[in-house]
């Protein structure tokens, strides 16, 4: 099964790393993609690491990104600097989407 995080917001992180890392334990893959207020967990390792965990891709709203001024220096390679399109993929993909 893929599981989908939509992430608006920037209050839930510790949700969103236990749900990823209960989803990876039982063999599942999980994309996560940050739109709105949730791009501002870019700015906090503990969110962008989880891109590093095998099985989990890991995807931003550039556009809303820059619209909040979030600092994109130092985030890591492997999280995908995207669009709208981006979580329409995600969406299209998951067998599950959880938005928090």
């Amino acid at each position: 099964m893929k599981l989908g995080i939509l992430v608006t917001t920037d209050k839930y992180l510790d949700e969103i790393r236990g749900i990823t890392k209960a989803a990876l334990s039982l063999g599942h893959e999980v994309s996560i993609f940050s739109m709105d207020e949730g791009t501002r967990l870019l700015e906090n390792p503990a969110y962008t690491e989880l891109c590093k965990l095998e099985g989990v891709t890991l995807g931003f709203c550039d556009h809303n990104a820059e619209g909040l001024g979030i600092n994109k220096e130092g985030i890591d390679n492997d999280v995908l600097c995207g669009s709208q399109y981006d979580n329409a993929v995600m969406q299209h993909e998951a067998d599950k989407v959880i938005v928090l």
